[in-house]
């Protein structure tokens, strides 16, 4: 048996090497996206490809969770970590061979998001066998400040580097991380006894049990839907924000003002961990949301990079509130017995909207928007004079027409009893 200290200190190992890897693989997340752009000069190859990269590990997370819990999730983290890094290899063979072409990309970035579903759920499951209750708790902020690391440091950081040498450095330094994390996963996995779970119940049983656990309560239904259509709007700001700034400034400020706005996520996660909210979630919810999708708009509506930072700063700092509402309404509302189960599948109808917002807003930015709004467009006299004419005009019209209607999501959220319900329920679950 691990002695607590002990324990941690393998905690420390493995999270080191994910907060490694979450950088590399956010590196290459950056750069593969402004390589495309510059390639193909189209919003709809980089939607593509973030399709790609998002979709395989999303819709595998529930099969990915059933096997972190039957099998060796040490062995599955250095899987998925070891095979994930065949996608990125295939890629930078393209390039080096001559230009990697947008279907290349697409494959490698698949297979890369195939093997990576493995990871997330035995990483977690893996803090859960090292650590006590009173040590996850400490560990859960370093957690989240290794999941935000692809956000607030590896944009400035590849923005830097691209301007040094070219994205097969970026394809090279991520690659080389999964050396770190395979390493440091091996070190924890000696001397840590795989734990044994009943395998009786099958995959099908379980994905039933997780869908009665959703399905049984009407609000927490409705709420898990309406945050499939919130995800479906922010997906837009998402995938085009990139696109909309390099179509006026170049990758170092791309870099530099996604840093600066996921940065707004942090400052709110730890004011809200030094006074936690108490009551009032569905407010804060609506509140929340409506504020999002006001900041989101005017993030669209010029291309002034002081502007677009601002903005953006404060759209992300208003996503923790929109988080911390949703765990606490659902998590209050399901049983402590299905929690799992739940999650697993509340995870992926969440998120699908994502799915077909990377889907949909490309081909709407380059088919339709963009040639509104280019000089002579059919809206170029009467939208163009708020928004502006150009390549990158129509790309933040439809960033605004987004976030209005993440307002109108919100108006909506407010006025459905089934979700209010959920409040004055979930303070008699934690009582009971």
């Amino acid at each position: 048996m691990n002695e607590p200290g002990g324990a941690f200190g393998k905690f420390l190992l493995l999270w080191s090497g994910e907060f490694i890897s979450a950088i590399g693989s956010g590196l290459t997340s950056f750069g593969l996206g402004v390589y495309v752009f510059q390639q193909t000069g189209r919003a709809s190859a980089m939607a593509l490809v973030t399709l790609l990269a998002f979709m395989p590990s999303l819709l595998l997370s529930a099969v990915a969770g059933v096997l972190a819990d039957r099998y060796d999730r040490r062995l599955l983290m250095m899987l998925g970590d070891s095979l994930s890094a065949l996608g990125l290899v295939f890629i930078l063979v393209c390039m080096l061979r001559g230009e990697a072409q947008l279907w290349q990309i697409c494959v490698g970035v698949a297979v890369s998001s195939v093997f990576s579903s493995l990871l997330e759920p035995a990483y977690k499951a893996t803090v859960t066998d090292l650590l006590t209750e009173e040590q996850y708790t400490k560990a859960s902020g370093l957690v989240q400040v290794a999941g935000s690391a692809r956000y607030l440091i590896s944009p400035v950081l590849a923005g830097f580097l691209l301007t040094v040498s070219g994205i097969q450095l970026l394809l090279v330094i991520d690659i080389g991380t999964f050396f770190v994390t395979v390493a440091s996963t091996l070190a924890v996995r000696r001397g840590l006894a795989s734990k044994k779970v009943d395998q009786a119940n099958s995959f099908i049983h379980e994905f039933k049990d997780g869908w009665g656990a959703v399905s049984v309560n009407r609000g927490v239904l409705v709420l898990v839907i309406m945050t499939s259509v919130v995800t479906f709007f922010l997906g837009f700001i998402q995938t085009l924000s990139a696109p909309m700034i390099l179509a006026f400034s170049d990758s170092t400020a791309l870099g530099a003002m996604e840093t600066i706005s996921a940065s707004g996520m942090l400052v709110t996660s730890v004011l809200l961990g030094i006074r936690p909210v108490k009551r009032g979630y569905v407010r804060m919810l609506c509140v929340s949301l409506f504020c999002a999708g006001i900041f989101m708009a005017v993030f669209g509506l010029r291309e002034n990079m002081g502007l677009i930072c601002v903005f953006g700063f404060l759209f992300f700092a208003m996503l923790p509130f929109t988080n911390t509402s949703l765990d606490f309404l659902i998590r209050t509302n399901i049983k402590n017995e299905l929690q799992g189960r739940a999650w697993g599948l509340i995870g992926v109808i969440s998120q699908l909207g994502f799915v077909f917002a990377y889907a949909l807003s490309g081909v709407l930015t380059d088919y339709v928007f963009t040639p509104l709004l280019q000089d002579g467009g059919m809206l170029a006299d009467s939208a163009g004079r708020i928004f502006g004419t150009g390549s990158g005009r129509g790309t933040g019209f439809l960033i605004f027409i987004a976030g209005v209607l993440v307002c109108v999501t919100s108006v909506i959220l407010h006025h459905l009893k089934s979700v209010k319900k959920l409040e004055s329920r979930g303070g008699l679950c934690i009582t009971g």
